[in-house]
């Protein structure tokens, strides 16, 4: 797997997305503890998969990373419904159930804010979570986002609707936080 690093951090590094990452990418997101917790309800076959890596991850509306821990995929970060005007964008991530309570999600999460907000000048960072995902709640929480509302009933994942729970992050909380 190729080995171009983006972002740097102490234990996971950010990557980008290459094809010979498809088929870590597939078997991954048809893990029930993944796709439950991004909402996802159908399985994904290999051409979905390169469908997805051609048409979202090479395209330039969104910014789509992979997750590296020493030298082993662990899970994939990006920024999707950027609006560039506005600055302001949406993240998203997931880390594979055998890396989870490791610090990896979190440690990537803070490293892309940083990005987004001291290179692409975003003035926003939204993120948001179904109720039953406390540890994601508790991750954006630990970077910094702050807890702004619930949309009730707002997916339907396992036969029910859930809640979704947002979050916010501005870049003066982000910069006031980083020099406490």
């Amino acid at each position: 797997m190729p080995e171009t690093v983006f972002l740097p951090g102490e234990r996971v590094d950010l990557r980008p997305i290459e094809e010979d990452d498809l088929e870590f990418l597939q078997t991954t997101i048809n893990d029930p503890r993944v796709w439950r917790g991004i909402g996802r309800a159908r399985p994904v076959n290999g051409a979905q998969e390169r469908d997805f890596f051609e048409n979202v991850v090479c395209d330039d509306d969104s910014i789509n990373l992979l997750i590296v821990a020493d030298a082993e995929p662990v899970g994939t970060i990006g920024f999707h419904t950027i609006e560039w005007e506005a600055r302001r964008a949406e993240i998203g991530y997931w880390v594979a159930p055998e890396h989870h309570e490791q610090g990896y999600g979190s440690e990537a999460t803070a490293l892309l804010v940083e990005y987004g907000f001291d290179q692409l000048g975003l003035h926003r960072i939204a993120a948001r979570v179904f109720e039953f995902n406390e540890a994601s709640q508790a991750l954006l929480e630990s970077v910094g986002f702050t807890p702004e509302g619930v949309h009730r009933d707002a997916e339907f994942i396992d036969g029910e609707f859930q809640d979704t729970h947002w979050y916010g992050l501005l870049a003066d909380e982000w910069r006031a936080q980083k020099h406490e």
